[in-house]
């Protein structure tokens, strides 16, 4: 049956209708180590969320959970749940390395095509997605089970909304001390990599980040605003994201070409790319005069991050990067 929904911006509640209360889950492990024995116990009562389309109430906090959304994925395995279904587990784990997703999860399908019948046959507790997928087909998947979409970001405060989605899959999952611990791991290495930078006197450097990719010899370039998840964390560390261009109000992208560049002068230019697919930067404009007569090309201030890093992810996807931001400006 398809939840009961009231209208809502995002939020979590937690409604222990029984006497019983709520038991959380919380470890200090790694979240990379998660492991099956790691999910959290089950417990009488129902659950109420509030996700980006109202209120879904799940029978008790869920432990099969099918994700479509590599984000939440992440965020999911961080918080010692391994999904029983992934949307493109291949993808997942070519793109995401800092959780990797290891184990027999079923492949649902592609992110954006999830198959139905996959879905189904996992008889799971939750699906979990964002509101990129239509709504017609989170409708038809809600029709077999309980269904949470959120955002997959929100430019106006992409880390604070980083953080309520984290929140919102532990309180369906009853996982809400790892998520704490998450919370404050994030928080710590913000701070730790905001003083190394200081200490290394680059505090308040220019910065921009970008990825892009080659179509036919064509370089496209994304540009991640301030908006963006890690432009904000770039602010968060001290740093000024130099890029003036509007991104768009989920993600915070704004789209440009080699020549769009020209605006900028001296930065450190910052990108990520995955090892599977041509280098843009590295590779793709070599020889390009725009790009190669740009200062910052000329100073050798373009930093390749290392792959791996999810530009969409978590906590950890976002600790990983405070530390390679952090290296790559003072190695």
């Amino acid at each position: 049956m398809t939840p009961a929904r009231r209208p809502r911006s995002l939020a979590v509640g937690l409604a222990a209708l029984t006497a019983a209360a709520l038991t959380a889950c919380g470890t200090t492990e790694d979240p990379a180590a998660a492991t099956p024995e790691d999910e959290p116990a089950t417990v009488a009562g129902p659950v109420t969320v509030t996700d980006e389309r109202g209120e879904v109430t799940l029978e008790a906090p869920a432990q099969d959970v099918v994700s479509l959304e590599w984000g939440l994925t992440e965020n999911l395995l961080s918080l010692g749940v391994v999904p029983v279904g992934q949307a493109d587990v291949e993808g997942y784990n070519t793109w995401n390395t800092v959780v990797p997703l290891e184990g027999d999860v079923a492949d649902v399908g592609f992110r954006g095509e999830p198959s139905l019948e996959a879905i189904a046959a996992l008889d799971a507790d939750l699906v979990v997605t964002t509101t990129d997928l239509p709504e017609d087909v989170i409708a038809q998947i809600e029709e077999q089970v309980p269904v949470i979409a959120v955002r997959g970001s929100d430019a106006t405060d992409p880390l604070g909304y980083m953080r309520e989605t984290v929140e919102l899959l532990a309180e369906a999952t009853g996982t809400q001390d790892r998520a704490t611990e998450l919370l404050e791991g994030f928080d710590a290495a913000i701070a730790d990599g905001r003083t190394a930078l200081e200490e290394a006197g680059v505090a308040g450097a220019p910065v921009v980040m970008a990825d892009g990719w080659d179509t036919n010899g064509v370089v496209s370039v994304r540009m991640f605003t301030e908006g963006s998840y890690l432009g904000a964390i770039l602010g968060e560390l001290g740093l000024d994201n130099v890029w003036q261009g509007e991104g768009d109000p989920d993600y915070g992208l704004a789209t440009t070409d080699v020549e769009g560049l020209t605006v900028l002068e001296d930065v450190d230019f910052l990108y990520l790319v995955n090892g599977a697919f041509t280098d843009p930067f590295g590779e793709s404009l070599a020889g390009n005069p725009i790009w190669e007569q740009r200062p910052f090309v000329t100073s050798g201030s373009v930093h390749r991050l290392p792959d791996g890093i999810w530009l969409f992810g978590g906590p950890a996807a976002g600790e990983a990067y405070v530390d390679a931001v952090v290296a790559a400006l003072t190695d």
